[in-house]
């Protein structure tokens, strides 16, 4: 299953098919070695999603009463 999926190394800064290195050293999985060459702009598209998301849920109901 592994085998079939792409890892970005952060260390080696090579896409691997499977994780061939350490897996602290790996992004992934991604379906594509197009997408895993992208893993540090895929990671920081949904880090600003997921901080927008976290805001909106901090700020639910302010001002409005409650």
């Amino acid at each position: 299953m592994y085998e079939e999926k792409y890892y970005y190394n952060t260390v080696t800064q090579q896409v691997e098919r499977g994780h061939q290195g350490p897996i602290a050293n790996l992004m992934g999985p991604y379906d594509s070695p197009e997408e895993a060459a992208r893993a540090y702009e895929i990671a920081a598209a949904r880090t600003e999603k997921w901080d927008q998301e976290d805001e909106e849920w901090e700020n639910w109901g302010a001002g409005s009463g409650q």
